[in-house]
């Protein structure tokens, strides 16, 4: 079965490097669960999926990565987003509260995450996002950039 990696990645069952993520498939089901995870959740705790598809598909575009784009346009577009919901995946900056602060701390964390501080945080607190919503904003934060930068290297392995 092909997965989001294999297919971000242009991976096909044929491909060498297909069956080598195949030896630790605990690893291959790990990345799957936790993309469903962080953009399907069973509780949103408030931040719906087109939310976190925008925001996954405004990771990729600050990643460059064209496939990833691609991909999260067309979940995006089934998803009937908001035209707010679609300026924001298209990198907008002019977007109302809280969107205007959670893209702020999405494009700070993908382009400078050593620049990240604790205000950062208070500032999505006092945007109106609560506990949880900061620690699943986080968690979309980390895996799209980790599945930005794994399928990135694993196109580089299959060019090689």
């Amino acid at each position: 079965m092909i997965d989001a990696m294999d297919k971000a990645a242009g991976l096909s069952p044929d491909d060498a490097l297909f069956s080598a993520r195949r030896f630790r498939p605990e690893f291959v089901q790990g990345a799957e669960e936790c993309r469903l995870s962080v953009l399907l959740p069973a509780n949103d705790h408030g931040l719906a999926a087109s939310l976190r598809v925008a925001l996954a598909r405004r990771m990729a575009a600050l990643n460059a990565d064209q496939a990833l784009m691609v991909e999260y346009n067309a979940q995006l577009a089934d998803l009937d987003p908001t035209e707010q919901l679609l300026a924001l995946a298209q990198g907008a900056t002019d977007l109302d509260e809280p969107l205007a602060t959670i893209a702020r701390h999405v494009d700070l964390i993908t382009l400078t995450p050593n620049k990240a501080e604790a205000s950062d945080i208070t500032r999505l607190a006092q945007a109106g996002l609560n506990n949880p919503q900061i620690v699943a904003l986080s968690e979309l934060i980390a895996f799209v950039n980790f599945q930005t930068r794994v399928a990135t290297g694993l196109r580089l392995m299959r060019s090689a």
